[in-house]
């Protein structure tokens, strides 16, 4: 007959290592995970050791680009730190964690960067979203919108030496080409800044009560680029001229910082408003002066066609 513990012993042997199973199997199966192996790659100096005493670390790392695999959305990421997973650092002889973006929070991180760079002022969506691939390339907006893209192009190499001034009826998609140069921009990381001018200048008379006048200034002067939309359609006064619209001219003059204006008013047209005050003052001789400066600063560029107001360009 078989002896008991010839039977008993096996099975002893087999339950106790169910129960206290290979310490080395789990460490294997992080050490199996995609992105350690890349790292061990790098680094095969590093002894299977360290990565058994860093076991912690593995675990959060694999349980992190798992979880990734399976990725909710950067809204609802379960990792430590949304958006975010560890990869394996090497320090002092010992592996650390440091925290990396994920693709999703790149693209996010991109998104509001680029949407940072556009800033605007009283300026409706649909101009701000405006793209050139968008437009229609007719014989009467074909110069002008080339004009504007070689403007933004002009920034992969340095600066543009003058800005644009755009004029023409009513309608005709000056300011979604404005719009589209704030947009062709960002791809060169330049910021610009696009207002409104009537609205504008109503905002800035409103804010002389509580002292922000100089603050509003300073943005519309220290843009990379200023896109001025409609100007010539504002209520003008000597204080808007002369305080207002002159001295963001003539910093950016000084400082050569390209602007950019629609119109439906043409230069002498625009002179004309400026000496006229909505008190019915005239003074030729600062009008003149000012549009010194806008003539110095821009090329000029009638924009002609059909009225696109309720089309698309």
């Amino acid at each position: 007959m078989e002896r008991i513990d010839n039977v008993v012993n096996p099975l002893k042997d087999r339950l106790s290592r169910r129960l206290s199973p290979n310490p080395d199997r789990k460490l294997d199966r992080f050490l199996s995970h995609p992105a350690v192996r890349s790292f061990r790659e790098k680094h095969p100096e590093v002894p299977r050791e360290i990565y058994r005493r860093s076991q912690t670390h593995l675990r959060q790392m694999v349980m992190e680009w798992e979880q990734c695999e399976r990725c909710p959305g950067l809204d609802h990421c379960p990792n430590l730190v949304k958006g975010h997973r560890s990869q394996l650092h090497l320090y002092g002889g010992y592996l650390d964690l440091r925290l990396a973006p994920c693709d999703k929070q790149k693209a996010w991180v991109e998104e509001r960067n680029r949407k940072q760079l556009i800033q605007s002022h009283h300026i409706p969506a649909e101009i701000l979203n405006a793209t050139f691939e968008q437009m229609t390339w007719d014989s009467k907006r074909a110069e002008v919108i080339e004009a504007a893209m070689d403007f933004c192009e002009q920034f992969a190499s340095g600066r543009p030496r003058k800005g644009l001034y755009l004029y023409g009826p009513f309608g005709v998609g000056k300011s979604r080409i404005a719009g589209a140069m704030a947009q062709d921009l960002v791809r060169f990381g330049v910021d610009s800044l696009m207002v409104y001018v009537p609205d504008f200048i109503r905002e800035v008379k409103d804010s002389i009560r509580d002292g922000g006048v100089q603050q509003k200034l300073d943005a519309l002067k220290k843009a990379t680029v200023l896109i001025l939309d409609d100007i010539g359609a504002e209520n003008m006064t000597p204080w808007t001229r002369d305080e207002i619209l002159g001295a963001i001219l003539q910093y950016r003059m000084m400082e050569k910082l390209p602007t950019v204006m629609t119109s439906n008013l043409d230069l002498d047209e625009l002179e004309d408003h400026l000496a006229h005050s909505d008190k019915g003052g005239i003074e030729r001789l600062k009008a003149k002066r000012m549009m010194e400066r806008i003539r110095h600063q821009v090329d000029v560029f009638y924009v002609d066609g059909r009225n696109r107001r309720k089309a698309d360009s």
